[in-house]
């Protein structure tokens, strides 16, 4: 063993202790989406806005929202009854190396498939320019959304993981970024995240004045992955209505109740768990200085990546320590180009590799200043997106006790590492 590993082997493990967070829960069954969106269409009063023949592109961004299959496909037979002939199209900016075909691939991973939605997937990286911003920019969307009768922009409401404003992730970040394709991307991006809560609402309001924006579905999640709210919005009431749906949207989002620890530890990362791969609106692992909350921790260990990633390893550059496993799943040239284009590259910095998930562990925890190395404070999380268990250690469970949401529900253990060091 080397006098590196010698190191971290005198390192005491923490016991933890299983603890479920509470959370509101209002959700829409799956089976009820077709009831939901129905009945969202009718409210909106959309009926009058499709009429038949109409060819209507309906956007389908690459964020792993629950039931997004089920909500495009019912989209797509709810236009189909009005005699209108929808297609789908990715969109996501420059999200999968900026290649049509491995976007379409991103959709279909998601159950978005022609044989599931009923409809053809069109995809493509041409642009067609529809306006100009007031400042100047050229705003440009999707060839086939552009040549389109009408557009329908489908897009989850949340906060953004970096940057703050009236407009965060969800329709105008859809239409000025999504819709853009790898120009829209990069020509809002290329000012810095600074101006971010500017140039989206330009953007998106200059698409709305030139393009053949019908409607939005606006899509809001629990703090549980689970569809809570689905709403029909008329182009004209975009502006206006996105902003409240954000409001309502960061009250439902999950966090983690105890707010301070020494060492967090992320199971998985991903693309397909948030655009930074950890939410930094739960974990603090902010890569702008224009955005800031979550949880206030020492160091982060980050241990794998999905595989719905592709190995795009977007967020392991905010840990300070992570695993082989993780790094011999990278593809660098596919992670560097989502960095270029958001012009963050801090996101995709190599932190340091250790052979297993206890060495990684063990550095993080030797290298926290100002603790008790024998009482560490830690968390462990799955991920960003699963946040109704998590696991905190022996020094956390007065806090978690006394917390009125969250319960303790298992007993205190040591940590299951397998022979070569890895948890399981």
């Amino acid at each position: 063993m080397s006098v590196f590993y010698d190191l971290l082997h005198e390192v005491p493990m923490p016991k933890m202790v299983k603890v479920r967070q509470k959370f509101p829960r209002p959700s829409i069954a799956p089976d009820d989406i077709p009831h939901k969106m129905d009945d969202t269409l009718a409210q909106a009063g959309i009926a009058d806005l499709v009429v038949p023949g109409m060819r209507i592109a309906i956007t389908v961004g690459s964020r792993g929202i629950r039931n997004i299959a089920r909500i495009t496909k019912e989209l797509v037979r709810a236009l189909q009854d009005k005699g209108a002939l929808p297609f789908i199209v990715p969109a996501m900016g420059s999200h999968g190396g900026g290649i049509a075909e491995n976007q379409q691939k991103i959709i279909e991973d998601f159950g978005v498939t022609e044989a599931y939605c009923g409809c053809p997937i069109r995809a493509t990286m041409d642009t067609v320019q529809v306006g100009t911003t007031s400042e100047g920019h050229a705003v440009v969307i999707d060839r086939y959304a552009a040549e389109a009768d009408g557009i329908i922009v489908v897009g989850r409401v949340k906060p953004h993981t970096a940057f703050r404003g009236e407009y965060e992730s969800g329709l105008m970040k859809m239409m000025a970024i999504g819709l853009g394709k790898r120009e829209g991307a990069n020509a809002c991006h290329a000012a810095g995240w600074k101006h971010m809560r500017r140039l989206i609402p330009l953007f998106g309001n200059t698409i709305l004045q030139n393009a053949n924006i019908l409607f939005a579905v606006a899509i809001i999640e629990n703090a549980f992955d689970e569809t809570c709210m689905l709403e029909a919005v008329r182009k004209e009431q975009i502006a206006e209505r996105e902003p409240e749906l954000l409001v309502q949207a960061k009250a439902l989002m999950p966090r983690l109740w105890i707010e301070e620890t020494d060492v967090l530890i992320v199971d998985k990362i991903g693309k397909n768990i948030s655009g930074d791969g950890m939410d930094p609106n739960i974990t603090g692992t902010f890569a702008t200085p224009y955005a800031s909350g979550g949880l206030k921790s020492q160091k982060v260990a980050v241990l794998d990546v999905t595989d719905e990633s592709h190995g795009v390893i977007i967020g392991a550059g905010m840990a300070h320590a992570t695993t082989r496993r993780l790094f011999d799943k990278a593809d660098l040239e596919a992670s560097y180009i989502n960095a270029l284009t958001s012009t963050v590259f801090d996101v995709v910095r190599i932190p340091m590799i250790l052979k297993s998930d206890l060495a990684a562990i063990a550095a993080c925890i030797r290298a926290s200043n100002e603790i008790d190395i024998r009482r560490p404070r830690v968390i462990r999380i799955a991920d960003s997106l699963h946040m109704e268990y998590i696991y905190v250690s022996e020094a956390l469970m007065e806090e978690a006790a006394r917390h009125p949401n969250l319960e303790i529900v298992g007993e205190l253990q040591k940590m299951p590492f397998d022979e070569n060091g890895n948890l399981w």
